[in-house]
């Protein structure tokens, strides 16, 4: 099978993984406290990465070595916070708009990008990120009198995910991809071991099958994506990825009654249509500046 058409298979499997990640943390998120459900999520994942750093050529010395060590726990510590709030939002604000409102994500980064990484934005970007941002408000809709204020919670967590992405940007220039993934995920399962357990609370033995996809779901959506974009540019990988929102609404209407409003949909197509030129046109940069090493988390 040609490469490509292989990897564009390993990031479908990984998008639809991660849907259903996404409905097993809105699942247990109405019934356990969020921190405790990304302990438990995170102690899987630290065990995956160990395993996943230890195959890698040189073991888990090298994927220990890093010469950004301050900057990976910074990833690490975001990664598990923004996870928290994640699931938080798909509690309060809802699965669908969350998902529709987290598609801002590559637009933030652009942003961002600007005054932490000293990249420049021409005009077509700075457009686009307008645009985009201007879909942001069409599926907040803040100008209705029933504006609720809990949709701020996903815009957080979208705002922290695009401060995750720069960092994996910053320290992709001196470290490797499995360098970077085992950082986030031990990181991450040491600061949540850290606040979980002030939060420890009994989980039903009906829900342990759901815990237990969801960490079987985290390992193996994570290895897809490694496997794609060992084959496929960033650029390529990323507009497959809004198959997500496509998925997540279904999900969220199938199994959990989520009502999709006209202006969600109008402002996820307003978002998805910026993002996509963004990443288009930072490929097209790149193009011209082959030396670059970035690199985009996942």
């Amino acid at each position: 099978m040609n490469s490509k058409v292989s990897g564009y298979i390993y990031v479908l499997l990984a998008v639809t993984i991660f849907a259903g990640q996404d409905a097993f943390s809105k699942l247990l998120g109405e019934k356990s406290p969020p921190i405790l459900i990304v302990m438990i999520r995170f102690w899987a994942f630290a065990v995956f990465v160990t395993i996943l750093a230890a195959a890698a050529p040189g073991g888990l010395r090298a994927s220990l070595a890093t010469k950004k060590p301050l900057l990976q726990i910074i990833r690490g510590i975001l990664l598990v916070v923004e996870v928290v709030v994640v699931i938080i939002s798909f509690t309060t604000a809802g699965l669908a708009m969350t998902q529709a409102i987290m598609q801002s994500t590559p637009l933030i980064v652009t942003v961002l990008s600007i005054p932490l990484l000293g990249e420049q934005v021409g005009w077509r970007r700075g457009v686009a990120v307008l645009v985009g941002l201007v879909g942001v408000l069409v599926v907040l809709n803040p100008v209705n009198v029933d504006f609720d204020a809990r949709l701020l919670i996903p815009l957080a967590a979208s705002v922290m995910y695009a401060i995750y992405n720069v960092a994996t940007r910053a320290v992709g220039h001196s470290d490797s991809p499995t360098t970077s993934v085992f950082y986030a995920g031990v990181i991450g399962a040491l600061v949540a071991t850290v606040i979980g357990p002030f939060y420890w609370t009994p989980i039903a033995a009906s829900d342990w099958p759901a815990m237990a996809a969801l960490c079987i779901c985290g390992a193996v959506s994570h290895y897809f994506l490694i496997k794609a974009y060992g084959l496929l540019t960033a650029v390529e990988v990323q507009p497959l990825t809004y198959f997500q929102l496509v998925l997540s609404v279904a999900i969220a209407t199938l199994f959990f009654n989520e009502t999709i409003t006209l202006n969600m949909v109008a402002g996820a197509l307003i978002v998805v249509g910026a993002g996509l030129f963004t990443v288009w046109r930072e490929y097209h940069r790149a193009k011209f500046k082959p030396q670059s090493t970035d690199i985009i988390g996942s």
